[in-house]
């Protein structure tokens, strides 16, 4: 499962005639004159007339009996002035959804007017070039600037709850409430400190559903609705749906996901451009890491060059790490682990999803099903609906299947998803930790300039081996990855405080949960490691910050319960390192173990024989 507007209305078109009346076809233009005889005036007589004008209503008479038979001559008794009324819509040969699908595939493989060579990127002539000192927001600004979400996005007018925030791992990126992880602190540099150096972790950006879904799926239900439209007819609520067309791509980046990303490296240039200077003074320049997904690698360069500007060639180095079978990769480690392909391991969320769905969504069901005459909907259709709503506004701007659901039912949603990646994912998840430790190895390494010991997990020995692809001793580092990794990355930290009600309940959302995928794991979700030097704590200083809201670090052996939720370095690594000794990738990627009933787990550890 790929958990991965007001009133206006789709309309149902054939986007090729549009883009044939758009652009002309070579086929059908004429350089040459229309000689004068075309113009000439034609000589008809009093005969020809008659003849054509007869033949003309036979033909009429004859193309209407075809149509509609013996019906269209019939008499109608009732008042004789008074115009034809239709009792139902008029009806085409088929129905609006017998093309449900509708795609617009730009650019133009081979575009006529394409000529690159008379439209250079750089003629030169640039003008003066001086550049200024480099910004330092977390540093000087009396105040943290907050992100509060998508001003590109329309959500309906009724919903003045913050929707936007109800998605899960759906929901784009927001900062979140400074007390949201327990701790009373912003994300600005404590007093008596001073930023050294920053780890960012972040999420690509909105995206279209991926290709597979658990529980759910719009692809799915729109193939499902597809093979029923002549049965069905929509009303009410749901009357949009005679019309609506499914226009969802499939896991590529949406141009808001773009935007996302792009406004998240202008973000991070501003708080910590200053970082720049050490890349300086020491003449080299930073390596920033991606995948080679497709909305990975877009990712990257939409961050790169909202941090960097245009051109950003020069100015760092894009390592490109691939997603694959076969290849290690601490940004993609469920590739080499066996046991995350095994569903009775790596999907346990999709039953508690289920149950929950039943729970929350039966009052939506019974209003909804009314609505939607000859499909049996299910609750799974239901979940569709708002799963419709999240994909259609981060990708189209706005979705009508936002107005048909309570806040409680949009509460519910978003627990939905805490249930399913706290279980496929999180805390819950028996790989987590085996999955999110390879790039706790990195970390380490960086924080102690020192290569990893020992590739015993998802780690790249050839990449990671290598100073150049993986340089040590710098002051910035930024890895994009999938919400899924970052869940199992804090989970692989051991930080317990984001797993106090753990397990989850399928039955009802707990109270004060700690544990919210919209907080942790949104579209663009962002990890700052940031690191510091304090005159008022000894030694190097390091806190975790997850989209803005500080992350106690108690849970972590030998961090100390601080107001600002530092811990010293040396305290954090050794944390860390006894962390990855005790991990055994062997065992939980490879080992043939089971999950016994009512069995769970709240560090992310599989079951022990």
């Amino acid at each position: 499962m790929d958990p991965e507007r007001g009133s206006r209305e789709y309309k149902d078109y054939d986007a090729e005639p549009e883009r044939e009346s758009l652009l002309h076809s070579t086929n059908t233009i004429h350089s040459e004159p229309v000689p004068h005889s075309c113009y000439t005036r034609p000589r008809f007589g009093v005969n020809h007339l008659l003849i054509s004008f007869v033949a003309g209503t036979l033909a009429c008479f004859l193309a209407q009996y075809a149509i509609c038979g013996s019906s269209c001559f019939s008499y109608h008794p009732g008042n004789a002035a008074a115009a034809p009324v239709a009792t139902e819509p008029l009806r085409v040969l088929a129905s609006p959804w017998a093309g449900s699908t509708e795609r617009h595939n730009f650019p133009p493989t081979t575009p006529t007017n394409a000529f690159p060579s008379l439209f250079p990127t750089n003629v030169g002539y640039a003008g003066g070039t001086p550049t200024g000192a480099e910004p330092a927001v977390i540093a000087t600004a009396p105040s943290y600037p907050i992100h509060s979400g998508a001003p590109v996005l329309v959500t309906p007018e009724s919903t003045n709850y913050g929707i936007l925030r109800k998605w899960g791992n759906l929901s784009p990126w927001y900062s979140v409430d400074r007390t949201a992880f327990g701790l009373d602190s912003s994300p600005e540099t404590p007093e008596t400190c001073r930023v050294t150096g920053l780890h960012f972790l972040h999420r690509h950006g909105a995206r279209y559903p991926t290709a597979y879904a658990s529980y759910g799926g719009p692809a799915k239900l729109a193939s499902r609705l597809g093979a029923a439209a002549s049965k069905w007819t929509a009303s009410g609520d749901l009357a949009f749906m005679n019309e609506w067309t499914y226009k969802l791509g499939e896991e590529v980046l949406t141009p808001f996901g773009r935007q996302q990303l792009f406004d998240l490296g202008i973000s991070m240039r501003m708080k910590y451009g200053f970082l720049l200077k050490n890349f300086t003074e020491t003449n080299t320049i930073p390596v920033f890491r991606t995948e080679s997904q497709d909305r990975m690698l877009a990712s990257a360069m939409n961050f790169a060059i909202g941090f960097f500007g245009y051109p950003f060639e020069g100015q760092y180095q894009q390592s490109i790490t691939i997603e694959a079978a076969g290849f290690n990769n601490t940004l993609a480690p469920y590739k080499t682990c066996p046991n995350s392909n095994d569903k009775s391991k790596s999907d346990r969320g999709r039953a508690y999803v289920e149950k929950w769905a039943g729970v929350y969504l039966k009052d939506a069901q019974a209003r909804l099903t009314p609505q939607l005459v000859g499909y049996d909907l299910s609750i799974e259709d239901v979940y569709v609906f708002q799963q419709m709503c999240a994909y259609e506004t981060v990708a189209l701007g706005y979705s009508k299947f936002c107005e048909l659901f309570t806040e409680e039912e949009w509460d519910g949603f978003d627990y939905s998803l805490d249930l399913y990646f706290w279980y496929n994912s999180g805390f819950g998840f028996p790989l987590a930790r085996s999955l999110g430790i390879g790039y706790v190895q990195e970390l380490v390494a960086r924080l102690t300039h020192t290569p990893i010991e020992t590739h015993n997990s998802s780690t790249n020995a050839t990449l990671n081996d290598n100073p150049i692809t993986f340089p040590l001793g710098q002051s910035l580092y930024v890895d994009a990855t999938h919400e899924v990794v970052v869940l199992h990355v804090l989970a692989a930290l051991n930080l317990s405080t984001l797993a106090a009600q753990g397990p989850l309940p399928a039955d009802h959302i707990p109270a004060n949960r700690s544990f919210k995928v919209s907080e942790l794991a949104p579209f663009a979700t962002n990890v700052q490691f940031q690191l510091l030097e304090c005159t008022s704590q000894p030694g190097p200083q390091i806190r975790i910050i997850v989209n803005d809201g500080v992350v106690p670090l108690t849970g972590i052996e030998g961090c100390p319960e601080q107001k600002d939720g530092m811990c010293p370095v040396d305290k954090f690594v050794a944390a860390e390192k006894d962390i990855i000794g005790q991990t055994d990738w062997i065992y939980d990627c490879h080992g043939d173990w089971g999950i016994p009933d009512g069995w769970s787990t709240t560090t992310g550890e599989p079951p022990r024989s």
